[in-house]
């Protein structure tokens, strides 16, 4: 039989871990690097192996994730022969005992069974990368593993990794996962597992009143299941944190990143948004920036990343900050170490500034 993948995106154990910017959307939707939001990344890469059967598992705050996503067009999500699923928590059921994010899969078992898939590739939006996995499947298939786990060896930026799980194998199965700062074997987050497997997961876990599918039906039971693990050797980041995730985006203004990110062969997707190029006015300096489409800049920028529709006063004056959508800046302003969420107004003359491990953060729809 030809084995094939659907794809799920669990987002339901990711809080709001990017503290102000998380304040009125998930961190999935939080945007990243100029036009993008951090779940554009988990969906390219599995449209990109051939996922044509994507869900996600979402729980609250996912207003601004479902405008982004629309209908899964701009994802190549939307024909008849795929299709992009949002499934919020659905918990009418008086006879469900699952807790955790069992709830998620329990309540939508008929994604999994409907589906002509043999296999399901699942991931959360906090890993950052641009991959494909159809390597990591054929392995996966090869072995005939129950969990093939995507590893990588960590890179040199190793701060954007340090909250993540590491490895620890024995010829070639996965015996443990732990946090120990010395091993450099990572765990993306992403794995496959044969979907019959995970229906006997999922069953086991809601007898037995588990909570979390991954650490209680899996992580707690290696030694009861062939888990491998596949290597990829991408670029990547992390984001865990209001640091990492400052710390990220400023990284992607180096070319050889920027390359190794978004000039490969599979492309990263996003919502298309139809703007005018930036107008730089005449006395305006611009200098290791990424500036997107529909700005308007008057003043001086080094080293920050302007996102679209943001405006930049005469005068101003911004370095190493985050400037999010239709923001508008007034004459005058100096921001160093800053990140400003979308729709926020700073007006003429303020002075704001953080620091490269604390950066100073305005909410969305602010006016300071």
């Amino acid at each position: 039989m030809m084995r094939s993948l659907m794809g799920l995106i669990n987002l339901e154990n990711e809080h709001d871990f990017l503290e102000e910017l998380t304040y009125f959307r998930n961190g999935a939707s939080v945007p990243f690097a100029g036009r993008y939001r951090l779940i554009d990344f988990s969906i390219s890469n599995m449209v990109n192996s051939g996922v044509d059967e994507l869900a996600l598992f979402v729980n609250q705050k996912y207003r601004s994730l479902l405008d982004h996503l629309e209908n899964g067009e701009n994802f190549g999500l939307n024909d008849k022969q795929s299709r992009l699923f949002v499934l919020p928590p659905d918990w009418h059921d008086p006879t469900d005992i699952s807790r955790g994010d069992l709830r998620h899969f329990h309540n939508n078992r008929d994604f999994f069974s409907r589906s002509k898939a043999t296999d399901v590739i699942i991931s959360g939006s906090q890993f950052i990368a641009n991959v494909n996995y159809k390597d990591a499947f054929k392995y996966h298939v090869e072995t005939d593993a129950d969990i093939t786990l995507i590893g990588e060896v960590e890179n040199e930026l190793q701060e954007m990794h340090s909250p993540v799980q590491r490895i620890n194998e024995e010829n070639g199965r996965v015996t443990f996962l732990n946090h120990d700062q010395s091993n450099p074997h990572l765990f993306t987050g992403v794995y496959i597992i044969k979907k019959e497997k995970l229906m006997d997961i999922l069953n086991f876990c809601i007898g037995n009143y588990k909570d979390n599918f991954f650490i209680q039906g899996i992580q707690e039971r290696l030694g009861e299941l062939d888990v491998r693990v596949y290597d990829i050797d991408t670029r990547s980041f992390y984001i865990s944190s209001l640091k990492t995730f400052y710390h990220s985006n400023l990284a992607i203004l180096n070319p050889v990143i920027y390359k190794d990110i978004f000039m490969q062969e599979c492309r990263v997707r996003t919502k298309i948004s139809n703007q005018p190029p930036t107008k730089y006015k005449e006395d305006c300096t611009v200098k290791n920036s990424i500036v997107a489409n529909g700005c308007v800049i008057d003043g001086t920028i080094e080293n920050s990343i302007l996102y679209r529709g943001a405006t930049v006063g005469k005068g101003a004056v911004i370095k190493n900050s985050i400037i999010m959508t239709n923001s508008k800046i007034g004459e005058n302003v100096v921001l160093e170490n800053v990140i400003l969420d979308k729709d926020v107004t700073i007006n003429d003359g303020q002075r704001l500034a953080g620091s490269n491990d604390k950066p100073f953060v305005v909410a969305k729809r602010q006016t300071i």
